[in-house]
């Protein structure tokens, strides 16, 4: 149960009842009132703006709102005692017993706490990685994957009906490039010297098992032919061993996308004509000069008519170029094309997760978005700053193998799966982050997805030792929720508690706003908590977990761990890290 929509549809009900005796309560907009946790837990277990939101439409003083709100609150069984403060906010106390009830419900629901309908199946595309499939995937798309398939996992959990996508660039120069660099390595299989690879090409090692590909299948048979008649015969095995490199360094991350979505085929199937005609037909599109970039003018630049779409008509900066000076289409006019593709095939919400250099490109998407859907669609551009990857103090050196940067397989394969992904998501994605190698192998509190899964591995030691001290006690979910729960009763126990029956809420939260850094910030905090309460134990046996000649007790304090280890599971997994059970 989310406990603060719980309170707010309790208030609602309140102020329409309120509203029957006193009119200028009555047939109010209540959109704007929320129900939520107190910035400071001193004041109390839950908060209301009603009163100061409501003061203008009601023409009441807020104070005197509040206090009619507050004495009818004040009757609520689950509430313990009123406060109003300030100008008109209105703190509540929850009894003990709420709490208590609470945490009965969390293990009687089990693995399914948290999860919600709060999307009610809306569907949602997230596209991410989307790397230009010329080599293996780097350390500088990691933290893009990690955070695009974190958000998808989150928000199936939230209700949304989700699709995982990826954009393969596998149209335009860089594949002509990748073409002629596997070329080079076809002629090396052959025995031919190639001597240096020349400035401009790939030079990285990934590249020879397709020049030997090619060369088993072709023999020398593709050196007697012209560049125009090679060089797509390589492209497309050179392209298929590139993205089953990608499919495989994904698989490392744990991700599998449910779409591939090519864009030489969106060039092939006249999608891109089609879109534009679309605008064209609704008056956005024209022939026009643009004013010369602003600050350093390039040297090339020139002032020529365009093909430019209106985006300033939904808040970009400038109206944009859709067509080269050779003809062909920029950058741009394909990636309208593809999400009107997005949008036709049902998905109003769109989430694209973009690397640090591709700031500049938001308003011009959502500017197309905005265009393509008459106002229907919605797109949200998620930057991942860059990773510096650190061992002692001093920035990693380049990958050999790669040529160019460290790889993803690199990182993995040395530091673990969940450490990768749960360090990824321990800062906000529009912030850099640092990527220490040994703070993340380290088995300390300073390593928070150590921390964390410590916590969990803990609570399963502590559970399989009860089950040892007390063979004849059932410890499953069900008979823990029917634990005499009046036992938790010290302030520690019932914040606890509390922390725990925020989580559905919390989770909702994070989904709306496409941050899934907040369930690696929630873990880790409900970690520390747990954390807390064991080192009381160790300092005071009668506080311990465990007490062995107390049963009742012993089951209470089973039932509360119990409860944490079912949302640090469930965090743990929206981020795609492995529950520890124990830790060697």
């Amino acid at each position: 149960m989310n406990i603060f929509d719980a309170f707010k549809d309790r208030l609602v009900t309140i102020i329409n009842t309120l509203g029957e005796g006193e009119p200028r309560l009555a047939g109010l907009a209540l959109d704007a009132v929320t129900v939520e946790a107190p910035r400071d837990p001193a004041h109390g277990d839950l908060a209301t703006n009603a009163a100061l939101v409501l003061t203008k439409q009601a023409r009441m003083k807020p104070r005197d709102i509040a206090t009619l709100l507050g004495a009818a609150l004040a009757k609520l069984p689950e509430v313990a005692s009123v406060d109003i403060a300030g100008p008109g906010f209105i703190n509540m106390r929850l009894t003990d017993a709420f709490w208590q009830r609470q945490l009965a419900d969390i293990l009687r629901a089990g693995e399914q706490f948290g999860r919600s309908e709060a999307g009610a199946g809306r569907k949602v595309n997230i596209e991410y990685v989307s790397a230009n499939p010329t080599g293996p995937m780097h350390v500088g798309h990691t933290r893009g994957a990690v955070f695009g398939d974190s958000l998808a996992n989150l928000m199936a959990y939230a209700g949304y009906d989700v699709c995982r996508e990826y954009y393969i660039n596998d149209a335009g120069a860089q594949v002509e490039v990748l073409a002629r660099s596997a070329y080079l390595r076809y002629r090396e299989a052959l025995g031919q010297a190639i001597g240096e690879i020349p400035e401009g090409l790939y030079p990285g090692d990934y590249l020879v098992p397709v020049g030997q590909a090619l060369a088993a299948e072709h023999g020398d048979a593709l050196c007697a032919m012209p560049e125009d008649a090679w060089l797509p015969i390589v492209r497309d095995r050179a392209l298929s061993a590139m993205m089953d490199l990608i499919r495989a360094d994904l698989a490392a991350l744990g991700i599998t996308h449910e779409v591939f979505y090519s864009e030489r085929e969106l060039h092939a199937s006249g999608a891109i004509e089609k879109t534009l005609e679309f605008l064209d037909s609704q008056g956005l599109i024209y022939v026009g000069v643009l004013e010369p970039p602003k600050g350093k003018q390039p040297e090339d630049w020139e002032p020529r008519p365009q093909t430019l779409f209106k985006a300033t008509q939904f808040g970009d900066d400038v109206d944009r170029a859709l067509r080269k000076s050779d003809g062909s289409w920029t950058y741009f006019a394909p990636d309208i094309a593809y999400h009107y593709d997005k949008f036709q095939r049902g998905y109003t919400t769109m989430v694209d997760i973009f690397g640090a250099d591709h700031g500049g490109y938001i308003k011009r998407m959502k500017a197309a978005v905005a265009a393509v859907t008459g106002g229907e669609g919605a797109l949200d551009i998620k930057i991942c700053q860059l990773v510096r990857l650190m061992r002692d103090g001093e920035l990693v050196k380049m990958s050999k193998r790669a040529g160019t940067f460290v790889t993803l397989r690199e990182v993995v394969d040395e530091v673990g799966r969940d450490a990768v992904r749960f360090m990824m998501l321990f800062r906000k994605n529009d912030a850099p982050l640092d990527f220490d190698f040994a703070k993340v192998t380290e088995q300390s509190k300073d390593n928070p997805v150590f921390y964390v899964q410590y916590a969990h591995a803990r609570i399963c030691s502590v559970l399989r030792n009860a089950a040892a001290a007390f063979p004849d006690a059932d410890l499953g979910d069900a008979a823990l929720a029917g634990a005499d729960l009046s036992l938790l009763g010290t302030a520690e126990e019932l914040a606890l508690i509390a922390l725990l029956a925020s989580w559905p809420e919390m989770a909702e939260r994070a989904a709306r706003s496409h941050e899934p850094h907040r369930i690696a910030f929630f873990c880790h905090g409900l970690a520390s908590e747990f954390h807390a309460l064991w080192n009381k134990g160790n300092d005071s046996p009668q506080l311990r977990f465990i007490v062995a000649d107390d049963e009742d007790v012993t089951l209470a304090r089973l039932a509360l761990i119990r409860a944490v280890a079912l949302v640090i599971a469930a965090g743990l997994r929206i981020l795609g890290v492995e529950p520890a059970e124990e830790m060697r």
